[in-house]
């Protein structure tokens, strides 16, 4: 089948390369020049684990090309997926612009019955205006073709991605067209050789689909934050907690991690989306913005047990202090940072006088964008420890889960490790002689129970 990909980005670089591997022919347009021509010498924009070789592969047996000619793309192609971007507004409301633009190019160039597939993840009624837009350039040009529009988003993970793409759990298609459904269920057909996981529904539906999986993930993570903080202040180990609960088959465990919050691409901003698409009904998601909120002063959580150990007090608690951070990727096997509790927890660090020197497997680059020279970077983990009073965890890459505590302790000023993702045993670090501040497992209560 012949495919175009608008928009090379996380979900469009990713969907594009999977659709070569299944055999299909796949052109994937953006306007960014500079990023096409890298794409074109196999410079990949992103840090996804099996994704630059995929990419490779594909481009050498002739089925995945770049370009940024999107005229060409859509004459080429029978099924065109919009995947640009739709960041959030000052409201919180998914910015739309970038989506009807590309709809509007769309009927501006095609000349045959095309398929025009939401890949984004957009509000519920967008597929409305993308057909909309798509009909109001159609009459400008004074012709009439024939076209449909599908919603399908998509559940990627970051880290995880190719494997997400190519054995989904389900695909959603929603459409009211039994021929578009036909073609899409073929197209995916090579995904779903072990089971049919094909969830076909109307749109609206499937729009609200992709959100209310988001919400409610983001809803389990921050849950298991506020249990975590009780569990701290009342002597309790959240992990023996999370084996307790997690063991029911109606909870089971994933997204049952205690941290420092979530962040990325998907969870804040689609929280925000479905709490302002409510607000246009007229209804007030208490439950919704209550995670919003608590998400963001879990991010205070880690820092705010550093000012209480190492500061003394003062204006800048923390003038004189060398931290060590592992960890700035909002979480691991990416190199993405947007809104990382990475950001809300070196920023308090620095704004109380601290020197931070930071280490990270793949976001180096992505942080230098963020704080520049306010930080140093270490290119091992183990230089960002020399002298520093602590090291604080933040995201739970594979190498910092066994790494060698004796070099830990001889570099570091204090045996002092913040743990932001409990990856070690506490009984274990109280042997090795290291001061273990995780989050939830402390237990030191701070309140009597009668």
């Amino acid at each position: 089948m012949k495919i175009c990909v608008i928009g090379s980005g996380y979900v469009g670089l990713v969907a594009g390369t999977c659709f070569a591997e299944s055999g299909n022919h796949v052109i994937c347009v953006d306007v960014d020049e500079e990023k096409i021509e890298g794409l074109k010498r196999g410079v990949i924009p992103i840090y996804e684990p099996g994704l630059k070789e995929m990419v490779l592969r594909n481009c050498e047996e002739g089925r995945l090309t770049f370009t940024t000619d999107l005229a060409y793309a859509v004459k080429e192609s029978l099924v065109n997926f919009i995947a640009v971007g739709t960041p959030p507004g000052a409201d919180g409301s998914a910015d739309l612009q970038y989506v009807l633009s590309v709809a509007r190019s769309i009927g501006e160039h095609m000349e045959s019955f095309k398929i025009i597939v939401d890949k984004s993840t957009v509000p519920v009624g967008t597929a409305d205006k993308v057909r909309a837009a798509v009909n109001e350039v159609l009459e400008r040009r004074g012709v009439q073709i024939e076209f449909d529009v599908v919603s399908n988003p998509e559940f990627l993970k970051e880290g995880a991605a190719i494997d997400d793409f190519m054995r989904p759990d389900r695909v959603v298609i929603g459409t009211d067209n039994v021929r578009t459904a036909e073609i899409m269920k073929e197209l995916y057909s090579a995904f779903m050789r072990k089971s049919n996981r094909m969830l076909v529904m109307d749109i609206r539906s499937a729009e609200m689909t992709k959100y209310a999986a988001n919400a409610m993930l983001a809803t389990r993570i921050t849950f298991m934050n506020q249990i975590a903080n009780l569990c701290e202040m009342m002597g309790a180990d959240v992990m023996a907690v999370r084996e307790g609960i997690g063991s029911d088959s109606r909870i089971g465990y994933d997204f049952l991690f205690p941290g420092v919050g979530y962040g990325g691409s998907c969870f804040p901003k689609d929280v925000k989306a479905l709490v302002k698409t409510a607000e246009e009904c007229s209804y007030d998601f208490v439950l919704l913005k209550a995670v919003e909120t608590a998400n963001e002063r879990q991010k205070q959580v880690l820092s705010d047990k550093i000012l209480r150990r190492l500061g003394d007090g003062s204006q800048t608690p923390l003038a004189g202090r060398s931290i060590a951070v592992w960890g700035l990727s909002f979480k691991p096997r990416t190199d993405d940072m947007r809104e990382a509790p990475s950001l809300t927890i070196i920023n308090h660090l620095l704004a109380s006088g601290a020197q931070v020197r930071a280490h990270d497997p793949e976001a180096i680059n992505e942080a230098k964008k963020h704080f520049g020279d306010r930080i140093t970077y270490s290119a091992n983990q183990y230089d960002a420890l020399n002298g520093a009073d602590g090291l604080v965890i933040i995201t739970e890459w594979n190498e910092y889960r066994n790494p060698d505590f004796d070099r830990i302790t001889s570099l570091l000023i204090n045996p002092l490790i913040f743990d932001g993702r409990n990856l070690y045993r506490p009984e274990r670090m109280r042997q090795l002689g290291i001061e273990y501040l995780p989050i939830g497992r402390n237990g030191a209560a701070c309140c009597e129970m009668e």
